[in-house]
């Protein structure tokens, strides 16, 4: 949809996976004027092969767990704007009950649009994070892939590494195992982080093999990835022969625009939230994998969307009422 400069939304959430949409339908069933602005509807969760943790789905691949929640948005007539806001700015004027949020967004074919908003909702969740390793950018897309979930049929029968010691790194070597020839898990420390039933899945696979204490240094290969080097021996050469190499080594924080209106970020730059998920500056909230709470989840997220578009509303009904509204946590 597109929308127009002189449009005012009572709320605009900024990221459209588990947060943000569960912003939008509390929004919504609030009465609050929304939208949803995102690049990616179902955001990283997209990546995930099956989540076995949300209440109510014993097990249902990511995607499928993100259609459900669009489709609770759908029913509820919530508009989304499938773009990337790269600007925010503030205006307020003498009175911070007038305070409007501007938003400039672009989407994938380069169409610009101006949004105007009463209050604003972070949930831009987290992109992927980078090995660093030699060539890895060059061979990104041939042979390294930062998605198990989406690239794990383009390796059947061959032999493939994962970089990682997370849950992340242990699912997709799961998944993966079901595919390629064989997995390497490359994990940088002395043994992995991962839930200890995934771990224990991993060792009792006769596809996988864990190799702790390592790093892989270099993607070697010209047009196509043929192995990965490893700092240190392994089966007597550093050189791994491999086709495909997954990295699983965590996420970046998307939180360069909150930090734009002056939005408060902790070393990790990760958004500040009280239990109300307020942030330091009065109409803006934040909610999921961008806000600084210690585990991430998407049933965590999704309560705090809730909690966040309930603060947006109870700000609005003060605002409307001509009550006094904090100017932040």
């Amino acid at each position: 949809m597109s929308t127009h400069h002189d449009t005012l939304w009572d709320t605009v959430i900024v990221g459209a996976g588990s947060a943000g949409m569960a912003a939008g339908i509390y929004a919504a069933r609030f009465g609050l004027k929304t939208l949803i602005v995102g690049q990616v509807v179902g955001g990283l969760l997209n990546d995930s092969h099956n989540v076995e943790n949300y209440p109510g789905f014993p097990s249902i691949p990511g995607t499928d767990l993100m259609l459900q929640f669009k489709a609770h948005c759908d029913n509820l007539k919530i508009p989304f704007e499938e773009s990337w806001v790269h600007t925010i700015e503030r205006a307020h004027g003498d009175d911070p009950k007038k305070t409007v949020f501007t938003l400039h967004a672009e989407d994938a074919i380069g169409k610009k649009t101006t949004i105007r908003a009463r209050t604003v909702i972070f949930t831009m969740g987290t992109k992927h994070k980078k090995l660093g390793a030699k060539n890895e950018e060059q061979l990104s897309g041939r042979g390294v892939s930062y998605c198990a979930t989406c690239d794990a049929a383009f390796f059947k029968n061959v032999p493939v590494a994962i970089v990682g010691g997370g849950d992340s790194a242990a699912q997709a070597g799961q998944l993966l195992s079901q595919f390629a020839s064989h997995v390497h898990i490359i994990v940088r420390k002395d043994r992995m982080r991962a839930e200890p039933i995934n771990i224990q899945r991993l060792e009792q696979n006769p596809k996988v093999t864990l190799v702790y204490d390592t790093q892989v240094l270099e993607a070697i290969g010209e047009t196509a990835l043929t192995g990965a080097r490893l700092s240190k021996p392994l089966n007597g050469s550093d050189i791994l022969p491999v086709e495909g190499l997954f990295v699983e080594i965590g996420h970046i924080i998307q939180s360069e625009l909150a930090a734009q209106i002056g939005v408060a970020l902790n070393d990790h730059k990760e958004i500040i939230i009280d239990g109300e998920s307020k942030t330091n500056i009065g109409g803006v909230y934040a909610a999921g994998d961008v806000g600084n709470r210690r585990y991430k989840q998407a049933l965590t997220g999704a309560s705090e969307g809730a909690i966040a578009a309930f603060s947006a509303y109870e700000r609005i009904q003060k605002i409307d009422n001509d009550e006094n509204v904090e100017i932040g946590y």
